[in-house]
């Protein structure tokens, strides 16, 4: 059986035409331009990457993208005070605080100083609590974190739009993946659980699932024998082996018994930079009606 791979890349970059057309509209209708402020704390290698990585991406679709790198030793008050300077900014419509923060600061309080209206990341308690009573319709939505976005897309483009009824496994409840992708797949009135790498028989729960989502962070944690016939594998896992990055996934062996699965890298990856950059537009036009 061939496994049909879903590419991250070619639906992400049909995501950023549209939204490069958006950006447009809104400069010449409002003339304001959609401006995301990243701050990035500290000189960790994998963070500078992906702040880079979304500066370009935003750039590219016409957007401004502002940086603030800050020392690794600047106290939790001096960021707060930065993030409410960047509240304040009406050229500013989203602000994202890259993470992982060092240790001295904390990072819920971090979060919950971003004016929630500008949480491009979806991570602010207010979003959260929205996200929970099922509030995203209409102008006083929720922002949703962007990965659990680009997962449902990728589910969508295999599945259709008609996700009622499947049993889904998702494995890993962090905040920034499990939890908010659980909530959104059971507004989709999918049967879902959520399982994690200590599950017991993790195997047993994986035969049953006609949707496996791993996001564990633990590298090829599901096997080719761990799944059913015709599964549709989502891997956001990033996992950085000695020469290469390999998700949570055996991807060469269970692609032999998946009807689709997502590659690492290539997979949800982009996906998460495009729901980055929707979120941003999203933050700006409802700034605007405000």
């Amino acid at each position: 059986m061939t496994s049909q791979i879903i590419n991250g890349k070619e639906i992400a970059a049909t995501m950023r035409a549209e939204i490069t057309s958006q950006v447009e509209e809104i400069k010449k209708k409002f003339h304001i331009t959609p401006s995301l402020a990243v701050i990035l704390v500290g000189n960790d290698p994998a963070s500078e990457i992906y702040v880079s990585n979304k500066e370009k991406a935003a750039h590219f679709v016409g957007m401004n993208s502002i940086q603030f790198k800050l020392a690794a030793d600047i106290s939790e008050s001096e960021l707060i005070a930065k993030i409410e300077e960047l509240n304040r900014d009406k050229k500013v419509h989203g602000i994202l605080v890259q993470l992982p923060l060092p240790k001295h600061i904390d990072a819920k309080k971090v979060i919950h100083a971003i004016d929630y209206r500008k949480d491009v990341d979806g991570f602010h308690v207010i979003n959260v609590g929205k996200l929970a009573i099922g509030e995203i319709e209409g102008a006083e939505k929720a922002m949703i974190p962007c990965t659990p976005l680009g997962c449902l897309h990728l589910l969508k483009s295999v599945k259709g739009e008609g996700l009622s009824g499947l049993k889904i496994l998702v494995i890993g409840a962090s905040n920034i993946v499990g939890r908010p992708l659980a909530r959104l797949l059971m507004l989709e009135k999918c049967t879902v659980t959520i399982a994690n790498k200590s599950t017991r028989d993790l195997k047993a729960e994986c035969l049953q699932a006609d949707v496996i989502i791993a996001a564990a962070g633990v590298p090829n944690l599901i096997k080719a024998d761990m799944v059913k016939k015709d599964v549709v594998v989502i891997d956001v896992g990033i996992n950085r082996l000695a020469t290469k990055l390999v998700g949570d996934v055996d991807f060469e062996n269970v692609k032999k018994v998946a009807s689709a699965i997502t590659p690492v890298p290539g997979g949800v990856g982009p996906m998460t930079i495009s729901y980055l950059l929707k979120n941003t537009v999203e933050c700006c036009l409802k700034l605007i009606s405000n």
